[in-house]
Parts: structure tokens; sequence; C-alpha cells
């Protein structure tokens, strides 16, 4: 097992962040170096931390490549949207006819683009490309 030296800043940091950090998998990387500073070993942090060994190794292989920036840092990016690429067209088709509900946008993205997609991300969709505010605030 590594030793890990952490300084009083770094613990003070780690111990702000446990549950002040805006995104949630931030705050339980911090809970693992939380509970690695008082010493304890993988098993048990992995245990009171509620993440597998392996996340346990991957989160402090993080602290030790690059300190608590790196930690902080969440590289998922999500998967890309198949409707992104029709998004010009639908705008525009969208702006000459507005769409009364949720089910007939979703009927004419089918039509135009042959992508079937639940109302949900119908609705997640639109409120995404609603940047000339085609709706006028209503909800669909």
């Amino acid at each position: 097992m590594r030793a890990f030296n952490f300084s009083e800043d770094i613990v003070a940091e780690i111990r702000h962040d446990r549950y002040h950090h805006p995104h949630p998998r931030v705050q339980r990387k911090m809970e693992v170096l939380w509970l690695k500073s008082r010493g304890l070993t993988h098993a048990d942090i992995a245990e009171l931390a509620d993440v597998s060994p392996r996340s346990v190794q991957r989160y402090l292989d993080e602290f030790a490549q690059g300190g608590l920036d790196r930690v902080r840092r969440l590289n998922w990016q999500g998967q890309a949207c198949a409707l992104d690429e029709h998004q010009p067209s639908l705008e525009d088709y969208f702006i000459e006819h507005p769409p009364r509900s949720a089910r007939e946008a979703q009927a004419a993205i089918e039509r135009l683009t042959g992508i079937r997609r639940g109302l949900s991300q119908v609705r997640a969709f639109l409120k995404k490309a609603d940047r000339h505010g085609l709706w006028g605030g209503r909800r669909l």
C-alpha cells in the first residue's frame, strides 16, 4: 500500500469539499481521500465510502498524479444526442410550425429525421434548442 502525505492545507480543502463541492461524485472522491488521510486501509475506505476497492485505487491514483485539481476534474462528457446534427433544420421547422405539445413535437421529429425519442428526451431537446424563445416559456 502506498504512503500518502496530506498537508494540513490539503486536509482542510478535502474536509471542505467532502460536503460543499457542487458535484456529488467529487464529494465521494473527497470522502475517500479524507478516510485515507485518517490512515484507514483501502478495504475499510471502500466499505465506509460505499465504493469498490478499485475506485479507491483510482481516486488515489488521481490524487497522486495531479493533486486535488485532478481529483476535482470530471471527465465524463455523456453521449452526443443523435438529434444535435438535425437541430438547425428542426429549429427552422418548429419556428414555422410551433408544436402544441411534446407529443406533436415527437411525431414531427420522427417524421423529419427518422429518429424516435421518448417524450422526456423530446422535451429536453426542445428546451436545449429553445434559444429563440419559440415556446414562449410554456411547458410542452
